[in-house]
């Protein structure tokens, strides 16, 4: 089904892969490993982009830019501390996260309130809340081929539609609106050979996560660029691509890029925008890091199971070994969780026949709710129901065009009169703040993720509910089989949908569209909920930081470090947004953080803080320290995870941490390069230990105090090993080495300054 090829492989003539370099000179080829690396789309793409004379350590400069309104408030609002006049790139506001107001009283629509206001202050768009997801609306009526669009949400990907596109954390777009650059080192690219075709009921989700099934465990596309080339995209409609495509963020890939076609010409001139058509192709020697071979006709309909998009299995091998894989899970889970009170079961959704039985569905967002997949799900649904028992569906319509499309083809009577709720254009099943199951319940669901709590449960509050990942086919499928799972294989239905027809005038009548033409004197418009960033103290000449958090799960999610669900409400008011910090993976997080800002903030009014008067004797006694001078000494936390930051691109993962604190992470490595550019974003050190065989090998536990002393000096002479020493309650020190390597001049400077708001200040 899935063939990964490690080594390296060229492509010749977007057909044929060669493994052995050997082999070109009898082909009649004549080329070098780096030449041919230059003829990939996506070098293409990233060298038209880049504004660096430097090949290998790329300045990027994007052609676009969105947000949505979790984040677009603290990225203005940073953005204008540094100095913002006006956005100098087309710039998209959207509100599909906080959209239902439903938490908080009035604060987020204050924030829709400040978007607008900004959008005209500063000249950028405005897409008012239940009009579009983000993704559907960029796809929409932003992409082109050969763009490169920055997105603060992870699941930016456009690659279908011949765009590069890159989910980062705020700072990064902050960059771009004060017309500075997105550094990285040139990407490897993973060249995704598709072959063969898909059987009628296996949907784009199915493929997704076939392959992120065959690529997650062993970083093999880890921040890397997926080109997808070969025969079997011809057989993929356009929508089943974008649906595939969305998904490679699960991979932990950098970005994305399709071969272009007429289906992709199609796209475009449905939309209004043919001109942004152009054919991409690579050339006809095309090198690539690694590959990874995918026959679609072998695909079968799969489920991730909780509780992560990797932990794949096929729908038809689930059923046949229910107990042993749910037991399984369940193992699992309990040691994810870490909440010996709490009872997650799995097995008891198997009936008497030894079927899985689910709860809920749900198909929605960027992934699961385009027209394509609503449509399909209507055919399945067509002339049944989704019955009177505990089982539900509902459904969300990426955009309103959608809706309407839905609504003008009659698939939306079908959908709805099946027992199917449709709902408004809303992210909110995808992080936890829609269609929250009972507890104990398992929701299966064409969206994005489904770590823990993404479905919206609180595990710390007794509360535990499940999602696993399906195709919007299966999901219809086993709607119409009352709940009992079911591959959309099993069933017989005609996939043969009434064409999409886009109507764009919906958004010509509601949303602004102020690009070009900001207006300095308008006013921003500030909600009570919305606050200023606290001011951020610059690196000092030693550190001195207790260990607040200590994480030994494989990996840490963003959602683990800051929760989504309702907490999302409160991401525009930074000191009020930190109390949730870790507050879903370690309760207690927050508490010492405090203690020791209190510690902090009493050096920083000229006092030393008796409570440490005691690790000051010891720390004056290190053979390299002549004295310890308290006042260029900051105290803080650091939290250690063996690798945090999987998920998400949002930047309070880091800067709720900074917020209480905090000026370090520790891990083995960290899951993904936009989890440690927040860190670095928000003057984090992010430090790198060797891998521990086992928790009790690392050299400190939560409540040791760690001091790094020259750690200025290290970040500023570019030293790549530094040394700490662990000292205990007791009195007690010990040494250990931190690697802090790979950061640019402009990272190294940032971390200097205390955070990305004081570099541009300076």
């Amino acid at each position: 089904m899935i063939k990964k090829i490690s080594g390296g492989a060229y492509l010749i003539n977007g057909q044929t892969v060669v493994t052995d370099a050997a082999a070109l000179p009898q082909m009649g080829i004549r080329t070098t490993k780096d030449d041919a690396k230059n003829n990939t789309m996506a070098w293409s793409i990233l060298s038209a982009h880049n504004t660096a004379k430097d090949s290998s350590l790329l300045k990027i400069r994007f052609d676009a830019m969105a947000s949505h309104d979790i984040t677009y408030v603290g990225i203005i609002q940073t953005a204008r501390a540094s100095g913002l006049q006006q956005f100098p790139i087309p710039y998209v506001l959207t509100n599909c996260h906080n959209s239902l107001c439903a938490v908080g009283g009035t604060i987020n629509e204050d924030d829709h309130v400040f978007g607008l206001s900004a959008a005209k202050k500063y000249g950028g768009n405005f897409v008012p809340a239940h009009l579009a997801v983000i993704h559907s609306y960029l796809r929409e009526m932003m992409s082109g081929c050969g763009k490169m669009i920055l997105g603060s949400d992870s699941h930016t990907r456009y690659g279908a539609l011949g765009t590069m596109a890159i989910g980062e954390g705020g700072p990064e777009l902050v960059k771009q609106l004060l017309c500075k650059t997105y550094d990285i080192a040139r990407p490897e690219v993973v060249g995704v050979y598709l072959t063969g075709k898909p059987r009628l009921g296996v949907g784009p989700q199915d493929v997704a996560l076939a392959l992120i099934g065959a690529v997650f465990k062993d970083g093999f596309v880890k921040n890397r660029v997926l080109e997808f080339v070969g025969d079997g995209i011809a057989s993929l409609p356009i929508e089943f691509r974008n649906g595939i495509d969305v998904m490679t963020t699960e991979t932990t890939c950098l970005s994305s890029i399709w071969v272009t076609d007429e289906e992709t010409h199609r796209y475009f001139a449905v939309h209004g925008r043919e001109n942004e058509y152009r054919k991409l192709q690579p050339g006809n020697v095309a090198y690539y890091d690694a590959m990874v071979c995918i026959d679609l006709s072998e695909i079968e309909p799969m489920i991730a199971l909780p509780f992560h998009p990797s932990n794949v299995y096929t729908i038809r091998e689930l059923n046949e070994n229910a107990a042993d894989i749910l037991r399984e899970v369940e193992r699992s889970a309990a040691e994810q969780l870490e909440a010996p009170n709490l009872t997650f079961r799995l097995t008891d959704k198997i009936n008497a026949d030894g079927r899985v039985c689910v709860d809920q569905g749900v198909i929605a967002g960027c992934a699961g709710g385009t027209y394509d997949n609503l449509a399909a799900a209507a055919s399945i649904l067509s002339d049944a129901d989704t019955g009177c028992d505990a089982f539900s569906l509902s459904a969300y319509p990426a955009s309103q065009p959608v809706n309407l499309a839905l609504v003008r083809s009659g698939a939306a009577e079908k959908l709805l009169s099946a027992g199917v709720t449709l709902r408004t254009a809303f992210c909110g099943p995808c992080f936890g703040a829609g269609d929250v199951p009972a507890n104990g319940g398992l929701s299966i669901r064409h969206s994005t993720r489904n770590f823990p709590n993404r479905e919206g449960s609180k595990p710390t509050n007794g509360q535990i509910a499940s999602v696993a990942l399906m195709d919007a086919r299966s999901i219809a499928a086993t709607a119409k089989n009352g709940g009992v799972l079911t591959a959309a294989t099993e069933i017989e239905y005609s996939e043969e949908i009434p064409a999409y027809c886009f109507d764009g005038s919906i958004y010509q009548k509601r949303c602004y569209f102020g690009w070009g033409k900001p207006d300095a004197g308008a006013e921003l418009k500030f909600g009570p909920n919305i606050a200023d960033w606290p001011k951020m103290q610059p690196l000092t000449e030693d550190l001195l930081l207790r260990v607040a958090s200590v994480i030994t799960d494989p990996v840490t999610t963003t959602d683990e470090l800051i929760p989504s669900g309702e907490t999302s409400s409160y991401r525009s008011n930074p000191l009020k947004l930190a109390t949730f910090a870790l507050s879903r993976k370690d309760p207690a997080y927050v508490g010492r953080a405090k203690e020791v800002q209190m510690l902090e903030n009493m050096r920083l009014d000229g006092e030393e803080p008796t409570a440490l008067t005691e690790i000051y004797r010891v720390l004056r006694t290190f053979e390299n320290k002549d004295s310890l001078d308290a006042s260029k000494t900051g105290i803080g936390t650091l939290i250690y995870a063996n690798r945090p930051g999987d998920g998400s691109a949002r930047e309070q993962a880091a800067s709720c941490q900074k917020v209480l604190g905090g000026w370090a992470n520790i891990a083995i490595e960290y899951a993904t390069k936009r989890y440690r550019s927040n860190l670095i974003n928000w003057g984090m050190l992010p430090f790198v230990f060797a891998d521990p065989t086992s928790a009790e090998a690392l050299p400190f536990t939560v409540g040791d105090w760690i001091f790094i002393p020259d750690v200025r000096r290290a970040v500023a002479e570019k030293w790549e090993t530094v040394t700490a020493y662990t000292v205990k309650a007791d009195g007690t020190k010990t040494s250990f080495t931190l690697t802090l390597a790979s950061l640019t001049d402009d990272e190294r400077q940032i971390i200097l300054d205390g955070c990305l708001i004081n570099y541009y200040n300076r």
